[in-house]
C-alpha cells in the first residue's frame, strides 16, 4: 500500500471519528415528554447565557448552573407561561448579561449603536483628513541663482 493512500485513510478514520453535529448537553432526564414543548425549551436555551462558560449557551454548556436554568426553562413552560414570560422571569434573576442577544431598549441602545457610531466617526475622520489633505506643488527646475548657490555649498563642504 502507497505511503499517500495510507495516510489518506488515515486522514478519513480521523474525520469520521468526528460528529459534525453540535454536542448539546441536554440530558436526557432533562427533557420534556411533550415534543412541542421540548423543542420550545430548546429554542429559549439557546438564547440564554451560562454565567459559567458566558460564551456558550445553556443548551450547549455541561456547567451545573446551565443545568439549573435549563430545568427552570422546563419547569415555566411546563406551568403554561409564554416564552417571554421565561426569559423574563429568568432576566429578572440573573440580568439582562444572560440573554446572547440583548434586547433592544433603552438602556441598551448604545450598544447597538456603537458599531454604527464607530463607522460613521470612521468615514468622517477619513473625509476631513481627506479634505485637509494639501498638494504638494509640483517640483521645479533650479534657476541659474539657485544652482550657483547649490554649487557654492556643495564646494565648501569638499
Amino acid at each position: 500500500m502507497s505511503r499517500a493512500l495510507r495516510f489518506l485513510l488515515l486522514l478519513l478514520a480521523l474525520l469520521g471519528g468526528f460528529s459534525f453535529e453540535p454536542a448539546l448537553a441536554v440530558n436526557p432526564e432533562e427533557r420534556l415528554s411533550d415534543p412541542a414543548l421540548e423543542a420550545r425549551a430548546r429554542a429559549l436555551s439557546a438564547q440564554l447565557r451560562c454565567m459559567v462558560c458566558q460564551n456558550q449557551s445553556i443548551d450547549d454548556s455541561n456547567a451545573e448552573l446551565a443545568k439549573d436554568l435549563r430545568l427552570i426553562v422546563r419547569e415555566r413552560l411546563a406551568t403554561g407561561a409564554s416564552d417571554d414570560a421565561v426569559l423574563d422571569y429568568v432576566v429578572s434573576r440573573y440580568g439582562e448579561f444572560v440573554l446572547l442577544k440583548p434586547r433592544v431598549e433603552a438602556k441598551t441602545l448604545l450598544l447597538w449603536g456603537a458599531p454604527l457610531l464607530l463607522l460613521a466617526g470612521g468615514a468622517l475622520g477619513l473625509f476631513i483628513v481627506a479634505r485637509r489633505r494639501r498638494v504638494i506643488a509640483p517640483v521645479t527646475a533650479l534657476t541659474d541663482a539657485e544652482r550657483t548657490r547649490l554649487d557654492d555649498i556643495l564646494r565648501v563642504e569638499d
